[in-house]
């Protein structure tokens, strides 16, 4: 089984347009939440998200390039030039064919299909743009991804709503486990704070409708009421190591363990025993040869729900019993939000981070674990070794992703 390092990274975040700004945020504590300002958000009972700041497509893209995205693949692609700019490769020197995308979205334009669909009753069918099917569709991150940096390999679209990051990561690794591929770019990207996004949530009682951005998004706090909308997107660019170490290029840190199972329970809330989530993280760990007692860290899905962080901890106790007491567990979701299809991913870079510069950020914001919360959520942070770090995600549809970090050796 080949062995896969990280070799770039590239982030597009409510707290910075860079890996570097993103990371230097994190340490800072800083938190993205502010008033909505892509709309009128009068008649909502949500008024705050999580939005991206200063973001200017042409920075990252001609003008008729970025006409031709809609945002979601706008922060692929400059997340993603960031990631190939980062690891130093050199496409020309590489075989295309050997080089893959795994970049996921779990919507794709909500934007796109609010503006047509008032097109088509204002003014009628002929009046649908031309471009609206490739704008809208999910696949098309990956697909302009793969265009912008002439990537011929395996190209891959994965949609587990907010397991997409996770998941994309997870089946690039794989890919090139099994020698389809020598390099793979991946991650996942969002953009979904839009009239329709906002209401098809909160008509969910998803979201937090709390107007404090102190208070709005506060994982495994008693108070909490819901996820924050977020976006953004996080791409990081995967390599077999002896390619990596042939040309020379700098490992921040070795991918060890991929596992994946469905709840097969229910549309929206995970299994209340987390068995699903538990044997995730469990395939996770035996995949990449680490026992469950040598796991100190897990960076959690924890989104802010009720349901999800109360039945996440009870995963991480059934896969871990007495050891999960000894665990660090915290949720990067209470600086940035929720980025749905994105969230996987920028965690993902989280966790690189932390492995590599022995640091786990705080939970922030909060306060008063609720009473069967009763685990090391990281309410201050650690500068601690972290030898292995457990990123997990969970979708709706019962999709459960987990996957192992770990530092880069020789």
């Amino acid at each position: 089984m080949r062995r896969v390092v990280v070799t770039g990274m590239g982030a597009i975040t409510p707290i910075g347009n860079s890996t570097e700004e993103f990371w230097n945020s994190i340490k800072q504590e800083k938190i993205g939440f502010a008033p909505i300002t892509r709309f009128d958000t009068t008649d909502y009972k949500v008024k705050l998200a999580a939005e991206v700041k200063g973001f200017d497509p042409e920075k990252y893209m001609d003008k008729k390039t970025a006409r031709r995205m809609e945002l979601f693949c706008q922060f692929a692609v400059a997340a993603a030039g960031e990631a190939m700019a980062d690891s130093g490769l050199q496409m020309e020197k590489e075989d295309p064919y050997r080089v893959g995308c795994a970049v996921g979205s779990g919507v794709g334009s909500l934007q796109a299909m609010e503006r047509e669909y008032g097109r088509l009753t204002e003014k009628g069918p002929s009046r649908v743009g031309p471009l609206f099917v490739p704008l809208m569709i999910s696949n098309m991150a990956a697909g302009n991804v793969s265009i912008r940096f002439g990537l011929k390999g395996k190209s891959l679209n994965v949609a587990t709503a907010c397991a997409t990051g996770t998941n994309s990561i997870g089946e690039a690794f794989r890919s090139i486990q099994y020698g389809e591929a020598d390099v793979m770019v991946a991650g996942g990207t969002e953009g979904a704070i839009c009239p329709i996004g906002i209401a098809g949530f909160s008509a969910l009682t998803a979201l937090s409708d709390s107007q404090d951005p102190e208070r709005c998004s506060i994982p495994f706090d008693k108070e909490r009421s819901g996820f924050v909308m977020g976006e953004g997107a996080g791409i990081v660019v995967l390599e077999e190591l002896g390619h990596a170490m042939g040309r020379g290029a700098k490992i921040y840190a070795e991918v060890l363990g991929y596992g994946c199972t469905s709840d097969a329970y229910h549309i929206t809330s995970p299994a209340e025993d987390g068995a699903g989530a538990a044997r995730a993280m469990l395939a996770a760990l035996e995949d990449g040869g680490v026992k469950p007692e040598e796991l100190t860290y897990i960076n959690a899905h924890g989104t802010g729900t009720h349901h999800n962080d109360l039945f996440e901890t009870r995963a991480v106790k059934l896969a871990f019993g007495r050891h999960a007491g000894e665990l660090r567990i915290n949720s990067t979701k209470s600086m940035v939000g929720h980025l749905l299809g994105a969230a996987g991913a920028v965690e993902f870079i989280t966790c690189v981070k932390e492995v590599q510069e022995g640091f786990l950020h705080r939970t922030v914001g909060l306060r008063e674990p609720d009473e069967e919360l009763d685990l090391d959520y990281c309410r201050q942070s650690y500068a601690e070794e972290v030898p292995y770090a457990l990123s997990n995600s969970l979708g709706f549809g019962g999709h459960n992703a987990s996957i192992l970090i770990g530092k880069a050796k020789a």
